[in-house]
Parts: structure tokens; sequence; C-alpha cells
């Protein structure tokens, strides 16, 4: 059973000054909606009424001389020439016959109305479109050739019979605050554009086209708004007087699209650098998916905010946001050659390069050589001095003896170094002190006591 709440329905007919009915008016009923009965002038003080069935003294369910009865209420416009009847709390059993009627004296005035009843919902395909915070959307909404010249609007939510009442924007005002909304009568589609989108943008929307006849024609939105967060995005570095290059990868099917260097805090307001400044130049690399742009000479100035991309619609992932800072040559390392963004798109790897200078790249290999060669030579200082050491260490034994040994010379002996040596060779070879002495130092003392007795 269907529950169906506030249906109002209309009808639009002549009445004749005849006593059988005029025609059949088939009605669709929604929640909410108006049927309007008018009649010819002459009728308007007449009491008006609708009943149902054969429209017997207890088939009347209200009259304009007792306007509100259970849920049925009824308005009499004189004026316009047109009553307006309301049944509430619909149920599948309201479907049916009715009889809207105008009383005489003589013979009353009826006309006949079919109502059927449909559930208040839409629709059975529904059109799925995803965008992005601070985006726009564009909502595409087809309708028939017949309907070229009606009302058009769109309206939050999935009950066509309150969509018109609330609708964001209509063909007749077709700027509302951030909605939009142009017919193509030729294409037989209307488009809504919604700017600067939130996520409680997300929902249900319904197209509407208004009918001549019958229940308005819809079509179904659902608009999912994502949270702004995945931009990709890199900071790097470059050098005053330096040259810059980028390199930005885009989806292949982006290859025969325009791609775009653009500098701004945000996205929807920067300026096209490759249009306004000669000094930036664009070469497309499309085996590789990816272009890059070159900056022959940095400033100070070119420090900010880049995005690079091949998609006019920002989808996030077909660009990427640049945040570049510019540094003087005494500020900047080096040693950096090579940025990478660490993202990508495709599959490519987005690179920021900047060119090392010549002068600083001569000077680290010059203090690289230079601490080489003063490590080389502090380690041969140090070789030399433990050989002298040694030698010096072997060059004197300091005893009881008092000798010296002397290498490749003659040695002058004193008196009492004469007579060292001669207590020591009287002192006898298995003495306690004459064991420290060498077989060496024993023969210098021998030979050079010698020599000096010669001389």
């Amino acid at each position: 059973m269907w529950t169906l709440q506030n249906l109002l329905f209309s009808l639009c007919i002549a009445l004749r000054c005849v006593t059988s009915a005029v025609g059949v008016i088939h009605v669709t009923g929604y929640v909410g909606r108006k049927v309007n009965l008018s009649y010819d002038q002459g009728y308007e003080s007449y009491e008006k009424y609708l009943c149902k069935n054969g429209c017997g003294s207890s088939d009347v369910l209200i009259t304009t001389s007792e306007p509100v009865k259970n849920k049925y209420s009824i308005h009499d416009n004189k004026t316009a020439r047109i009553f307006t009847t309301a049944i509430s709390e619909l149920h599948s059993v309201d479907a049916g016959t009715y009889w809207c009627g105008v009383s005489k004296s003589w013979k009353d005035i009826y006309t006949e109305v079919k109502l059927k009843l449909v559930q208040d919902s839409c629709c059975d395909i529904v059109t799925k479109i995803q965008s992005y915070e601070r985006y726009s959307v564009s909502i595409s909404c087809p309708y028939e050739s017949q309907y070229q010249n009606n009302l058009k609007y769109i309206c939050r939510g999935n009950r066509p019979s309150t969509c018109l009442q609330q609708a964001l924007i209509t063909s007749e005002k077709k700027q509302n605050g951030r909605f939009r909304l142009d017919d193509e009568n030729v294409l037989r589609n209307f488009t809504v554009t919604i700017i600067n989108l939130s996520q409680n943008d997300s929902g249900s929307y319904l197209c509407g086209v208004q009918s001549n006849s019958d229940l308005d024609v819809f079509t179904a939105v659902e608009l999912e708004v994502e949270d702004w967060c995945c931009v990709k995005s890199a900071k790097i570095n470059g050098t005053v007087g330096h040259p810059l290059t980028l390199q930005c990868p885009y989806p292949p099917q982006h290859r025969d699209k325009r791609k775009f260097l653009c500098k701004g805090d945000h996205h929807n307001n920067c300026a096209d650098m490759l249009t306004s400044e000669s000094r930036f130049t664009l070469q497309d690399d499309a085996p590789s998916s990816s272009f890059s742009v070159r900056l022959t000479e940095l400033e100070a100035a070119d420090a900010g905010t880049y995005w690079c991309g091949s998609d006019p619609q920002w989808t996030v992932g077909n660009y990427v946001k640049i945040e570049l800072s510019v540094f003087h040559t005494s500020t900047v390392n080096p040693f950096t050659t090579v940025e990478t963004l660490g993202t990508n798109i495709t599959g490519s790897a987005l690179y920021v390069v900047y060119t090392v200078p010549p002068v600083l790249l001569l000077t680290c290999v010059l203090v690289i050589v230079y601490k080489y060669r003063r490590s080389r030579v502090k380690e041969a200082d140090n070789t030399m001095s433990r050989n002298t050491a040694k030698a010096k260490s072997s060059e004197e034994v300091v005893g009881a003896t008092g000798c010296r040994i002397y290498e490749n010379q003659e040695a002058v002996m004193t008196n009492k170094q004469q007579s060292d040596c001669n207590h020591h060779e009287d002192a006898g070879r298995d003495e306690e002190d004459y064991e420290n002495l060498t077989t060496t130092e024993e023969i210098y003392c021998n030979e050079n006591f010698h020599k000096t007795n010669r001389r």
C-alpha cells in the first residue's frame, strides 16, 4: 500500500451550461501536487463540491460551504473562476474516479476526473557525477523535443511533487548565486553549473521539465563532492641567475590537449607563464607522457606557487602544485642537482632539475684534491717520524758502559770512553752488567779503542 501525503490536484476545463459531463480528465497525483478546476462566468455564486462514486449525498467529500472536512479541503477563487481541492494522507484506496461538481437548482454539472497515484520518488536511472571542493561542476539534463519551450528547473532531493516549489534555479531566472542554467533548445539539453563547490553540495538532484498536462518530467543526478586533499605537490629550490627545468607528467589520453604552467596561490586564479613570460619555454615529450618547461634565468620574484598540467577541468591527479623557493648562490647547497617530487600520475616520475654553477663545482673538486694531498703528506710525515724514532733508539744505548754506537763513520773516543771500554773488557763476559751489552756494542768499543791507540 502506498502512503502519499498532501495531494493537491488541478484540472483546467471550461464547464458548459449542459446537463451531461464534459469529457474525462486523467490526472496523476503526487504528494503536494495541485489539480485545478475552472468554470465559466456566471457560476461564481454557485456551490462547488468534490464527490466520488455515484455522487449521492453520502459520496460528497467536501463542499465550498464547508471548506475543511477530515483530510479534504476546498478553496473557491471567484475572481479567477477556479476552485481547488486538496486531499492529504493519500493511500492507494484514494485512487479512482472523482467528480468535480457545480450545484444547480435543476441539474448539477459534473466533470469526471480519473486519479492515478504514484510514489513520490525518482528515478530508476541515476547519473553519478564526481567533483572536488572549490571546483565547478556542470549537470547535463536532457529532455524531449516537445518540451523545448517549457519551463526547466533543478532541485535537491528526489521528491518530484515539491521539486518546482523548492527549485534552486529555473529557466525563467538563469542566474541564482552559485547556480547558472543554460538551455540549448537545438540540442534538447539544459545545463546547470554550480561553482565553488563544497562537500555540503553532495547529494541527490532532480532536473525537471514542466509538462503541459500531466506530471513533470524528471532525470535524477547524484553528486559527490570530495575533499580537495589529494593534490600532488612538491617543494623545490632554485638559484638566482641560473636556469631551472620543470618536467610535468600528464595522462596519455591528454597527448593532444594544451599543456600549461601557471603561477598563483590558487589554481582558479593563476597567470599563464607560457604566454606572459618569454623566459619560459615548453617542450612536449609525448612518448614519455610528460612535458618540460625551462626557465632560462631565475629571478628572486619567480618564487611562489606554480601549477602545471594538461586538464582544463583541474581534475585532481592530472596536474601538479609546485612550491618554488629561490635563493642566492651563497645560500644554495651546490651539490643538489635534482629534486624528485615523489609522486607520479601515469608512472612517469616528476623531476625538477637545476644546474650547478661550474665555478662551484671546480671549487669543490679542488677542495677534495687538496684535502686528499694533505692527508697523504701527513701520513708520510708520520711514517718518517716513526722511522726516525726507531733509528734514534737504535743509535744510542745508554747503560753502565756509557758507550755510543756509530754507523758508517769512525768514532773518536774520549779517554773516559776508552776507560769504560777497558773496564768492561777487564770485568769479563760473565758479569751481569756486561750481559746488557750487545755484541755490536762490544765490537764498536774494541774497534774504536784500537783505532784511537793507532792514532
